[in-house]
């Protein structure tokens, strides 16, 4: 078994209030030793910029603060989501409800954060299968991202972590790292964590050579937009625990550089 499929196994054992208590304090000593001790402040660019996510609510938790700061100076800032999000309520659910709800919060949230609706894309894939994706639909979806990055042409391209402790969050920083190589432009590349504080312990699946990648990125000046549009998703925060929603409301965003 290997360590991934441990901590999972782990996971499902657990009594939930006492994992979420575990997962708390962990997310919290890792965010503030990356925040004090273990990043570099990341200066604010002017640089346009694309921003891929799974799920509808990724994209403001990861980077909801630099999208608003971006557009307060009237940088371009484009959103793509891959998945249609029908998976965050299980199984027993109006499926074409909840997806039409979670656009709907999305548009809400990225409206709260200065973006245009125009300016976001909606791919729809399935929630849940961008790891599983058969060869001809991954190279769809590959192309759709190459063609949105060569009409955009960012300075900067945002992704999941590469190791976010969620399928569709990995997958969709692979997907956007083989769209790039066949768009042929050239961008800075940063990738935002959602999970992987809260569900890998430390150096079990972040190395220290990943945390040497760590930038810290103030939001002091908008951190209320972004709490607001955190709170029009009203359907993803009343699933998720109260300490992980927690660590977004800092006033720095923690992001992760990597090679383009």
């Amino acid at each position: 078994m290997n360590r991934k499929k441990a901590l999972t196994s782990l996971e499902k054992i657990m009594p939930n209030k006492l994992l979420n208590q575990m997962q708390y304090i962990h997310c919290s000593l890792v965010s503030w030793w990356i925040l004090n001790w273990g990043s570099q402040p990341l200066k604010f660019s002017e640089k346009s910029a694309m921003v891929f996510t799974p799920h509808q609510d990724d994209e403001t938790f990861g980077c909801g603060g630099m999208i608003a700061r971006k557009r307060e100076q009237g940088i371009p800032v484009a959103i793509a989501f891959l998945t249609d999000g029908r998976g965050s309520h299980g199984l027993d659910t109006d499926t074409q409800n909840l997806i039409h709800i979670r656009q709907q919060e999305s548009l809400t949230a990225l409206s709260i954060l200065g973006v245009n609706s125009s300016e976001i894309h909606f791919l729809n894939y399935q929630d849940g299968s961008l790891s599983t994706l058969n060869l001809e639909i991954k190279k769809q979806i590959i192309t759709e991202i190459s063609q949105l990055l060569q009409s955009y042409k960012p300075g900067e391209v945002y992704v999941p972590h590469r190791k976010d402790c969620h399928r569709d969050h990995e997958a969709t920083y692979s997907l956007v790292k083989e769209a790039i190589n066949q768009a042929g432009i050239t961008t800075e590349i940063f990738q935002y964590p959602i999970w992987i504080f809260w569900r890998s312990p430390l150096f079990i699946l972040l190395k220290l050579q990943d945390i040497a990648a760590a930038y810290r990125f103030s939001i002091t000046s908008v951190k209320e937009k972004k709490q607001r549009a955190i709170t029009a998703y009203p359907s993803q925060i009343q699933m998720l625990p109260y300490g992980f929603i927690k660590r977004f409301l800092n006033s720095e965003e923690i992001f992760f550089k990597s090679e383009s």
